[in-house]
């Protein structure tokens, strides 16, 4: 199995075209009487970045340190980008216009992951020559900054010729790699680059060459790359995978069979792992590889999300990538919950959740039903030993992390060391803390934490009948009466 590289924390510059992705989702459920088109009634929207914008925020994903630079709208689209960014802890150096408008991609989906249409508003008039001064001028004065700087185009108008070139050059005169995700056609325009990463037809309309097979696209590559002056191409096919011309000979990676949700981002978040990897000194084979496993996780996903180391782990160890995985997080992760959702109502509860049955479900469903994110606390197998003695858990405490992150229902999920989850309270500052209704009161550990900031206590009754203990005490009684009947009597 291949093992995840040792990625320390690199800062990286994205330069680029950033764009708004607005998601509605709804159903679909008649014709409308006014025209035979569908009506498609909307029940929930969600905001989230696009093109430069989301490559950054893979990046953040990936543990980097990101900057990104780029070119704004003075428009609320621009301010909702500017917060998502601030969010993610991303450095920010727009540029601000009044001139043009913040681009907007918006889908809108049906049964929860199928697009029935997509509405671009958006300006593409090249910048001026004042504002690619102004933008090369911020490159210049914060170059040294950076180990490595990404260029990502949109053909949304801030990439012109002056400033992609004008980038590489800064770039290459303090000996800073660039690299390229590429979209136009014009092949001077990315000359000098360190690596260009075109899609099959972008390779075509640069080179003009046929591209429709193997051999072809590693003839059009090497073309592209002694045209440019570039160390490395590498173009990505779709779902036939990537290959990568630069080295030795073409070095070919299969695309990962994944259920195919949305390719929303998928060539963002490759773009971003590639830079990660090749960032933090890994081989060009190992950056290429982990690159088509982010983009094979990413489009099991819906809409532009991103891709997290720990997915790609548990990828490589199961076979699968699954969008539960995300939600099993750290409490350093927790610390940052309430400050990027200040609107939200926060509930907390804690288990052990040794055996998960049916009582669990219910009381972390209707837990669930009292606000906005629910986080789950679970004792580690240290502090459940501590708790209940040598014999338990039954369950080791990532098995039974992954359990309760595969519920619907459920938001996060923390793993936490102590005998108590209150260091892990006081980090979330929940609105509700939820505990079972065995529990008094004044027994609950954390109340005073909520109930200073406003917050209340509310207990749920356990399903009668059903519990850990109690499925340990059957196993046991059936594996004795199994004894029994094995005895021999002389």
């Amino acid at each position: 199995m291949k093992k995840i590289p040792n990625i320390g924390k690199k800062n990286i510059l994205v330069i680029g075209d950033i764009m708004l992705d607005t998601y509605y989702r709804g159903d679909v459920q008649r014709i409308s009487p006014e025209a035979p088109v569908p009506v498609f009634h909307k029940t929930a929207e969600k905001s989230m970045l696009g093109g430069a914008a989301n490559v950054a925020a893979n990046l953040a994903a990936a543990d980097q340190l990101v900057s990104i630079m780029a070119l704004v709208g003075n428009d609320k689209n621009g301010e909702i980008i500017r917060g998502i960014l601030e969010e993610k802890g991303i450095n920010t150096d727009l540029v601000v216009t009044s001139r043009r408008n913040t681009t907007e991609k918006i889908r809108l989906l049906a049964s929860y992951h199928q697009q029935v249409v997509r509405i671009d508003a958006e300006d593409t008039d090249a910048i001026s020559e004042q504002e690619c001064e102004l933008l090369l001028s911020k490159l210049e004065k914060t170059i040294d900054r950076y180990d490595l700087v990404l260029v990502s185009d949109y053909l949304k108008g801030l990439l012109t010729y002056e400033l992609t070139q004008g980038v590489i050059q800064v770039s290459n005169q303090k000996k800073i790699p660039v690299i390229i995700d590429v979209k136009d056609s014009k092949i001077e325009k990315y000359k000098d680059a360190c690596l260009l990463k075109p899609n099959l037809k972008e390779l075509h309309d640069l080179t003009g060459m046929p591209v429709s097979s193997d051999k072809e696209i590693v003839s059009a590559s090497e073309y592209l790359r002694k045209t440019c002056n570039c160390q490395f191409v590498l173009t990505t096919l779709g779902a036939g995978g990537m290959v990568l011309v630069g080295g030795e000979t073409p070095y070919f990676v299969k695309s990962i069979c994944q259920e195919v949700y949305d390719v929303t981002g998928a060539g963002d978040t490759a773009f971003a792992y590639l830079a990660a990897c090749i960032v933090n000194h890994c081989s060009m084979e190992d950056a290429v590889k982990f690159a088509n496993y982010a983009a094979g996780i990413q489009v099991s996903k819906v809409g532009t999300s991103c891709v997290y180391w720990n997915e790609i782990e548990h990828f490589l160890i199961n076979g699968r990538a699954d969008e539960y995985t995300r939600k099993i997080v750290d409490i350093n992760s927790m610390a940052e919950l309430r400050k990027r959702n200040p609107d939200k109502k926060i509930v907390f509860t804690n288990g052990c959740f040794d055996i998960l049955h049916i009582g669990h479900v219910r009381y972390l469903y209707q837990a669930s039903l009292l606000g906005d994110i629910l986080v789950v606390g679970i004792n580690s197998d240290s502090s459940v030993r501590r708790l209940k003695g040598s014999d338990r858990p039954i369950n080791a405490d990532v098995d039974r992390a992954e359990l309760i992150a595969a519920l619907a229902f459920i938001d996060f999920v923390v793993l936490f060391e102590q005998d108590t989850p209150y260091e892990l309270i006081s980090a979330v500052k929940p609105d509700i803390l939820v505990k079972g209704g065995d529990y008094k009161s004044d027994e609950v550990v954390g109340k005073d934490i909520v109930e200073r900031r406003g917050g209340k206590l509310v207990l749920i009754p356990y399903v009668e009948g059903k519990s850990t203990t109690g499925i340990l005490r059957k196993i046991s009684c059936q594996m004795d009466e199994k004894v029994w009947k094995n005895v021999q009597f002389d």
